[in-house]
């Protein structure tokens, strides 16, 4: 078992391949290169549980990226791998297709190495995250069948690891489940609770300082008594989650989809993530300190 965060870099120029492992050298991942999108999914194949993040240049000779991110979004075993597209264009028509195949994280060449270490850090820690949840709580599934309703209240980001973790085990995927369920939870206290914009949460993120300063504000008197609830509802269609923040909302409309402005940031793209994987439905009430998310019995 590897301690590293592996990920998978493809390309087709091993001077492309060389700068990314420069780029990456001080980030402490295990790097592995595959030449061409069949290389690739041979490795993929052969560990399906084996990468935490892909980054796959678009176009190559043969099987190209599209078609190696197809083929990864189609497998069961690979569907939550986050892939990060490396291309040359930034052409809405080739973003969108992107997007169209579960390609949340983009690269345009030529990109800097903050950039490049912001995106994968990013990917890298969505993944690992969901994998420490998802092992914690799998072995607790047969008593969750019993669950019917149930109340949570939370205040830090462990309370929403930890509640996510257990009720994404009662629905059909966990896995897109717990992704979907925590990035709301985790919005809830970031943006409602703790007020944090978007803006600050960038610059957090870029100063790897983000967790330091969620402490400090959870702290603050005008935060420290804010809680998120957490409503769970199971009926015969499915499952649905009711999380409520203290906070004065946002404007909510602009991030249900995926915005091409938005795809380089080092965040941004978590709740139309998880509208578009984890959730049947997922509908902000109001001002947006209010979600209600649907998964369905068949999802």
């Amino acid at each position: 078992m590897h301690t590293q965060a592996t990920v998978l870099v493809v390309d087709d120029e091993p001077f492309n391949r060389e700068i990314i492992a420069e780029f990456l050298a001080d980030c402490n991942y295990r790097l592995i290169m595959a030449e061409n999108g069949n290389e690739a999914l041979e490795k993929l194949m052969a560990d399906p549980d084996g990468f935490d993040a892909v980054l796959l240049d678009r176009m190559m000779p043969g099987i190209d990226g599209i078609d190696v991110l197809r083929k990864i979004k189609q497998d069961s075993r690979l569907r939550m791998l986050p892939v990060i597209m490396q291309t040359a264009s930034s052409s809405p028509d080739q973003i969108a297709e992107g997007l169209q195949y579960g390609a949340f994280y983009y690269l345009t060449k030529p990109f800097g190495q903050k950039v490049l270490q912001a995106i994968t850090a990013t990917a890298v820690r969505d993944r690992l995250d969901r994998r420490r949840t998802e092992d914690e709580y799998s072995l607790k599934y047969a008593s969750l069948k019993l669950l019917n309703q149930a109340n949570y209240t939370l205040h830090t980001l462990q309370d929403a690891h930890a509640v996510a973790g257990f009720l994404s085990q009662l629905c059909p995927s966990p896995e897109s489940a717990y992704m979907g369920l925590v990035e709301l939870m985790l919005n809830s206290i970031e943006h409602g609770n703790l007020a944090i914009t978007y803006d600050e949460k960038t610059q957090l993120l870029n100063e790897n300082c983000l967790h330091e300063e969620i402490n400090r504000r959870l702290l603050l008197p005008e935060y420290s008594n804010r809680r998120v609830t957490v409503e769970f509802m199971r009926s015969d269609k499915g499952f649905k989650f009711m999380i409520t923040d203290e906070g004065n909302g946002f404007e909510w409309l602009n991030y249900l989809e995926m915005r091409m402005d938005r795809l380089t940031h080092n965040h941004g793209r978590g709740i139309a993530m998880s509208k578009s994987i984890a959730f049947s439905d997922l509908e902000y009430l109001g001002t947006g300190s209010c979600v209600v998310a649907t998964v369905s019995a068949n999802n």
